[in-house]
């Protein structure tokens, strides 16, 4: 009977797969995500230049408050994922977070129309700058927190949810069918960012605040009116038990269970192995066994083998699922200071917006747009990695894949340590030139010097974002099983928000050090009166802090190929209950 049932609720399941989801569904998608990202980040890429000529912040406060920003907005797809995958399901959490995203772009838009919003207008150093007051901070926060409440809810789901509209895993094609999604969906991510930061920011220093900043509602308008109207095509999955919570059982069983003596580690009739290969747990970081010890068969299980109370019993496989997501820590922690030094594209738009940034005699480049040269290399550098790069390696490294995976992050962690000291040395050469100039009190003279210095800078962080962030993707994908995905996604995101906070505290202590006894700090809003390059080097120095540190976790993390093999062994799970269903 219950396996009639099983067979009716499957060929339910197939028909309404069959009646929705598609590549039908995929314009509706596709637009939301490129809309968002078009009308989003530009308003990243240019807003220090909003915070200091319209609200008066100083460039270190502008900064401080742009990577806080940042880090939120990197904090918040954690619970939604845990929203997505627990409770609301993905389509709920992509529709809320399109419509707080929208609200925010919308509250920005008003800062922008109501000169009251803003503090009065001036023109230092001649005239004396009224700082903004509470209520109007309050305002301009109040509209970055619901953009970033609204980012938590479409970055971590979107793309999943696309997978569910084509995901057919009974169908030969399907490998390649999802392939083929994956890339275009990053290749329409590339495609809009480089928009945003190029068109956006120009049409923000052209045409102003009111119609830069109209211009991104009018496109998160359409973006939540393409993703609704595809709504009744979507397959909108049901959520589900979240990974997060059956990781949070293993530690509180493990604390429940502390004064449990060990069995016999030959025996596997003491530990609760349902559903794994695995029958005793591994040796390391013993302590977290105890959340599988059995005490008792009557009272611990139920007639059909599995656990009453999961917060005092968790399966071996969770528990070394947990191992090894704890082990990934110490790798992990060293992309927090590579994503606090690579990401300084706020002072480097206030470099540019000093130098000479002519491209024709009629054109110059936006100063914010500069970052668009470090998605460039990452995007050139991905897609010629696979088909050239990694053959020429092969014939060197004698690897399949040209490098290892932590060879990949420690080459990337290495070249950000080199962007820095490049950063350093281009600061250098443009203060002395404007001192040479005679522009050490003319804040906004233009340094007789090409803008397009900062060029190399931007490509080597772009570079060794390519290599280490990418390289941390793959890694943690390839050391956790396949049911972990969204775990290795949220590191990922978790340590691009650790970062962004680390450098708002970077800047604030180099700020208080530096301005004490009434002295010109590094960080000044003249930057030809401050030291940016010094700043640049207290980063080169703790990347090459960082990098060394890396080369000690990575040796004691031990071989990546043993990760890969145990991953590999957990995701044979399914295989074993098909078995277990079979015998029966």
């Amino acid at each position: 009977m219950e396996k009639q049932n099983s067979e009716e609720v499957m060929e339910t399941t197939q028909k309404v797969t069959r009646k929705k989801g598609g590549l039908r569904t995929m314009p509706f998608i596709l637009a939301n995500e490129i809309f968002e990202k078009i009308s989003n980040i530009g308003l990243h890429a240019n807003m220090i230049f909003y915070l200091i000529n319209e609200y008066h912040l100083s460039s270190a406060k502008g900064a401080i408050v742009l990577f806080l920003w940042s880090a939120l907005t990197n904090f918040l797809p954690i619970a939604g994922a845990f929203l997505s995958d627990s409770y609301l399901g993905r389509f709920k959490v992509i529709a809320m977070g399109t419509v707080v995203t929208l609200l925010g772009m919308v509250v920005l838009w008003l800062t922008a129309i109501f000169p009251k919003a803003r503090p009065p207008h001036c023109k230092p150093p001649e005239e004396f700058c009224v700082s903004a007051n509470t209520a109007q901070l309050m305002l301009l926060y109040f509209a970055f927190l619901l953009m970033a409440i609204g980012a938590g809810g479409i970055r971590p789901c979107s793309l999943a949810f696309g997978a569910d509209q084509l995901e057919k895993p009974g169908n030969p094609k399907n490998q390649r069918t999802m392939q083929s999604f994956f890339n275009w969906y990053y290749a329409t991510v590339g495609i809009s960012v480089t928009i945003s930061v190029v068109f956006m920011v120009y049409l923000q220093n052209a045409a102003g605040w009111v119609v830069g900043y109209g211009v991104p509602v009018g496109l998160m308008v359409l973006s939540t009116a393409m993703f609704f109207l595809g709504s009744s095509l979507y397959i909108k999955l049901m959520a589900n038990k979240s990974l997060l919570s059956s990781l949070a059982q293993v530690i509180v069983a493990a604390w429940r269970n502390r004064n449990l003596e060990f069995p016999p580690q030959a025996s596997d009739k003491w530990f609760y192995h349902k559903g794994s290969k695995l029958v005793t747990p591994t040796p390391k970081l013993r302590f977290l066994n105890k959340a599988c010890i059995i005490r008792n068969k009557e009272t611990d299980m139920d007639s059909n083998g599995m656990a009453k109370f999961p917060w005092r019993l968790s399966t071996i496989q969770r528990v070394e699922e947990l191992k090894a997501l704890i082990r990934l820590l110490p790798i992990w922690s060293t992309g927090i200071i590579i994503s606090a030094t690579i990401n300084q594209f706020t002072f480097s738009a206030l470099q540019a917006n000093t130098m000479d940034r002519h491209i024709t005699p009629h054109f110059q480049f936006p100063a914010a747009s500069f970052a668009v040269f470090t998605i460039l290399t990452l995007t050139i550098w991905v897609a010629i990695y696979d088909q050239i790069i990694v053959p020429l390696l092969t014939k060197f490294t004698k690897k399949s894949n040209g490098l290892t995976l932590k060879q990949r992050m420690g080459i990337g962690l290495a070249i950000s340590c080199l962007a820095s000291v490049v950063s350093a040395e281009i600061e250098r050469k443009r203060r002395n030139r404007a001192i040479h100039e005679g522009l050490a009190n003319v804040p906004e003279g233009i340094v007789k010097m090409s803008a397009m210095w900062l060029v190399p800078q931007h490509c080597l962080a772009g570079l060794a974002e390519a290599l280490n962030a990418i390289g941390q993707i793959q890694f943690f994908y390839s050391q956790l099983p396949r049911s972990m995905a969204s775990i290795a996604v949220a590191m990922f995101s978790l340590g691009m928000g650790g970062g962004s906070l680390v450098a708002a505290l970077i800047v604030s202590v180099v700020k208080k050090r530096t301005t004490k006894n009434g002295n010109v700090g590094w960080l000044s809003n003249n930057l030809n009166q401050g030291h940016y390059d010094y700043y640049y080097w207290v980063l080169s120095l703790m990347g090459v802090a960082n990098l060394l540190y890396y080369l000690i976790c990575s040796w004691f993390y031990g071989d990546e190929e043993e990760g890969m093999e145990q991953s590999r062994v957990w995701d044979d799970k399914e295989a074993i209950e098909e078995e277990a269903i079979l015998g029966a």
